[in-house]
């Protein structure tokens, strides 16, 4: 008989904890530093010296075609 009664007050026990209302407050903050946008400088060499040469090279075929026409 103990031991029923003992199980029908813990039983008891549990579940008053169990109708409780708990509530749980929780905070973050995060900080979100500003970022800096910075242009971005691109420099492109373009050598010329192969075209030049292209042109030194086909420059006889180009004259023979301005004569033709």
């Amino acid at each position: 008989m103990k031991i029923l009664l003992g199980t029908a007050s813990l039983f008891l026990l549990l579940m008053a904890l169990g109708c409780t209302k708990h509530t749980v407050e929780t905070r973050s903050q995060v900080e979100v530093a500003p970022v800096e946008v910075k242009p971005i400088h691109i420099t492109i060499d373009v050598n010329i010296r192969v075209d030049r040469a292209l042109d030194d090279f086909f420059s006889d075929i180009d004259e023979t075609a301005k004569e033709i026409k």
